[in-house]
Parts: C-alpha cells; sequence; structure tokens
C-alpha cells in the first residue's frame, strides 16, 4: 500500500473541506491560513498532478465567470481511492499517537 506524504495528505484534506470551492487558489489560501504560513502556487500544484494521476482526486472545470476575466477555475474533488488513502493515513497516526506517551510532558 502506498502512503501519502504529509504535504498530500494536507492537500486531500484541504479538497475534503474545501468541498466545490477546492481550486489551486483556494487549496492554498486555506492551507496557508490553517498552517499559519505561506504555501507557494507550485507546492500545491505539483502534488496536485500527481494526486490525479495517481487517481486520489479528480477534477473539472467550472463556469467562467466576469471575476477571473471569463477564465473558468479547475475544481478538484476526491475520489474513493483518495478517501481511503486519508482513512488509511489517520488511521495510522492515531495508532502512532496512541503510543506517544511523551506527548504530556511536550503539551504540559
Amino acid at each position: 500500500m502506498d502512503y501519502l506524504t504529509r504535504r498530500e495528505e494536507l492537500i486531500l484534506l484541504s479538497i475534503g473541506n474545501l468541498k466545490e470551492n477546492a481550486y489551486l487558489v483556494s487549496i492554498r489560501e486555506h492551507l496557508s491560513e490553517i498552517m499559519g504560513q505561506e504555501w507557494s502556487v507550485s507546492t500545491i500544484h505539483i502534488p496536485l498532478r500527481r494526486l490525479e494521476k495517481a487517481d486520489y482526486i479528480t477534477s473539472f472545470y467550472g463556469e467562467a465567470t466576469a471575476v477571473r476575466g471569463g477564465r473558468r477555475k479547475k475544481i478538484y474533488v476526491l475520489t474513493e481511492k483518495g478517501y481511503k488513502a486519508l482513512g488509511v493515513n489517520k488511521s495510522v497516526n492515531d495508532k502512532l499517537w496512541a503510543d506517544f506517551s511523551d506527548f504530556e510532558i511536550i503539551k504540559g
């Protein structure tokens, strides 16, 4: 089984959170806000291509809008494979955190 990188996981989670508003710029803004640091467009775009090629996400073009000068947004959507990959990552993370007893020292 292939495991997601942390960046891929964060991008997939953002797509899941943003739903029909999951396009390149909104994903970048969402992650920048959540992480407290700016993410570049290429930091998002390259993994998006890789995730789409691996069938973790799919995409379609939204309607052209005057706000965007007649250009359409490329909207990203999680596939079943993407949901399953996130589930595997969450399960692994939960197990690792459950066994990490030293966290109380750091947290305190």
